[in-house]
């Protein structure tokens, strides 16, 4: 953790939405590059629509959020796409595009976020497919692979534009107990080369093996 860097997230007495009602009041959370922290709580608690405060879905009901030197608050619609790219998010479903092939799922999300040189594109698509361990399954759908290459793909799409935030949403939520661990040593590989990860998880026992920062979330609250 390095105190001395501008945190790439950072919400100050900020009430969050969870739909049309507050679910959290009175958030402060700020997160620096290098960070691995956990976002953990019941159903309902309010971790999922941090992350969608984060991502610029929700806005705080008060107070204040900034995310890689944007303003949550202030954010103009068309500013958002810019934020985003500087965002990987994992989803617990994986969320993979079922009509088409690995290669092209990444293809679809590099050509939707301003890449437009088709030889840099296939080049960045073998980078992170070799980094997830993945090189061989360029040409599978997402119902040709298992559970935890559909993840490992998933963490591929998250990291295509070298994001200074990773949020994962229960990524290791349908996943048996040895593929889980495997999903976690590949995020904590990428949160060791400086990318801040906030993970939301109901795993205390990942948190066990993996240690990190902790934000629980409970009665109306969420702190450290």
């Amino acid at each position: 953790m390095q105190q001395e860097s501008t945190p790439v997230i950072s919400f100050e007495d900020a009430d969050i939405f969870g739909g049309e009602n507050v679910v959290l009041y009175g958030l402060n959370m700020d997160i620096y590059p290098g960070d691995f922290a956990y976002v953990i709580g019941k159903v309902g608690t309010g971790k999922t629509s941090i992350l969608r405060t984060v991502i610029a879905e929700l806005k705080p009901a008060k107070g204040s959020c900034k995310v890689c030197g944007y303003d949550i608050n202030a954010i103009k619609r068309k500013e958002i796409p810019a934020l985003r790219r500087r965002i990987g998010v994992i989803f617990q479903d994986f969320q993979l595009l079922s009509d088409r092939n690995v290669h092209d799922n990444l293809a679809f999300v590099l050509g939707s976020t301003g890449w437009n040189d088709p030889l840099k594109i296939d080049k960045r698509i073998s980078e992170v497919l070799e980094n997830v361990g993945m090189s061989t399954k360029e040409h599978r759908f997402p119902h040709q692979l298992s559970g935890g290459e559909q993840q490992r793909i998933a963490i591929a799409r998250a990291i295509l534009n070298e994001p200074e935030l990773i949020l994962a949403d229960e990524p290791t939520g349908n996943l048996d107990e040895e593929t889980a661990n495997s999903i976690m040593e590949l995020l904590r590989g990428i949160n060791a080369k400086g990318t801040a990860v906030v993970m939301v998880t109901h795993n205390t026992s990942i948190i066990d093996r993996y240690p990190g920062r902790v934000f629980e979330c409970k009665d109306e609250t969420c702190s450290e």
